[in-house]
């Protein structure tokens, strides 16, 4: 099993494993084709975007069909997903039990974040702690020690998504917390559906949990020397929905995870952050990735997203240039809340101040 070195590995891995980093690269938000958020104006591809569409225009019209499918809503994950109604629960758990992350980067402070603190983290502002790239005071005022300055890039790629998940993770190590769970900046979390998803599950245990955004496992391909590789399928769970591990779980993961050794590791595989994460507990580990059917991310069609008291994360974006959002009829209109986020807010916190009564 491989095992990282202190020596960086570097070169090439082979058309393989930059089809396959593309391919996570493209599925977690880094290279996006015809997907946006809808307060980010314009839609612009990135500059790694234009790059890969330039190396290779088939694979834009294969994710220009993909993204059609998923507004049609004929895209399916391979096995079944879990179903939103829970059986008993194995361990009672409480808020402080979770150690919440939200990835973030300094020129979505304003638009995202903000959301974010005057909706589902002003409920949970003690277990919540945001990643981020740079200084921000006045958002330390209102998050303390809990905003977490990574000094990582600002840029969207996979060395610097990398250097966030990492500092994550160790953060939560030093915590003691039962439960790690990863959200992004364009997330809704729902901590009570959190709560009695992983209610189910011990967090001694071995659980990772969440959902795919491919409809198969990823293949990568895994350097063991200088001239010896080997194939490598795994599954992973998308950032964009969010993911949580139990601590069970985490702590198996050091050897590749902590103090440096997740940047190693993402390098090792050529891929960034979450499929990173999923290469770990499925390939190197054992572990199978938990489905769920409850975590939502951009890349699907957030409009027959129902019964939303249940889901746990949800999200907003734009698909061919078309508003991506949770169909619901709120108390804020589509220009006054065009993320939804307000309005679902209020829907599961009538008592929340500002929700018109």
């Amino acid at each position: 099993m491989w095992k990282p070195a202190s020596r960086r590995p570097s070169g090439p891995a082979g058309p393989r494993a930059a089809a396959a980093a593309v391919t996570c690269l493209l599925l977690t938000g880094l290279l996006l084709v015809s997907v946006g958020h809808p307060s980010s104006g314009a839609l612009q591809d990135p500059p790694a975007a234009a790059a890969a569409a330039a190396a290779s225009a088939s694979s834009g019209k294969v994710f220009s069909a993909y993204f059609r499918r998923l507004s049609r809503d004929r895209r399916s994950i391979n096995g079944p997903l879990r179903g939103s109604v829970p059986p008993a629960p194995v361990e009672d758990l409480s808020p402080t039990d979770l150690f919440l992350a939200v990835k973030t980067t300094g020129r979505y402070h304003r638009e995202r974040l903000e959301l974010l603190l005057d909706t589902w983290i002003s409920r949970n502002m003690q277990q919540t702690y945001v990643f981020t790239d740079g200084e921000d005071e006045e958002l330390r005022k209102r998050m303390g020690s809990r905003l977490i300055n990574t000094n990582c890039s600002a840029a969207h790629n996979r060395q610097a998504l990398s250097c966030k998940m990492a500092l994550e993770y160790n953060t939560f190590i030093n915590t003691g917390k039962k439960w790690f769970c990863h959200v992004d900046d364009d997330n809704y979390l729902n901590v009570d559906s959190l709560l009695k998803l992983l209610s189910q599950y011990s967090h001694t245990q071995d659980v990772y949990i969440g959902r795919p955004s491919l409809e198969r496992p990823i293949e990568a391909t895994e350097r063991l020397g200088t001239n010896e590789m080997k194939q490598v399928r795994f599954w992973f769970a998308t950032g964009g929905a969010g993911f949580c591990l139990s601590r069970g779980l985490a702590l198996k993961m050091k050897p590749w995870a902590s103090d440096g050794a997740f940047m190693a590791t993402a390098e090792h595989i050529r891929l960034p952050d979450d499929c990173t994460v999923g290469y770990i507990i499925e390939a190197l580990l054992g572990v199978s990735l938990i489905r769920s059917a409850l975590f939502h991310s951009h890349l699907e069609n957030l409009g027959l997203v129902s019964d939303i008291h249940n889901q746990v994360t949800l999200s907003y974006g734009t698909v061919e240039n078309r508003r991506n959002t949770v169909n619901l009829k709120g108390p804020f209109s589509v220009p006054e809340d065009p993320t939804r986020f307000r309005s679902v807010h209020c829907l599961l916190h009538k008592e929340t101040p500002w929700c018109p009564q």
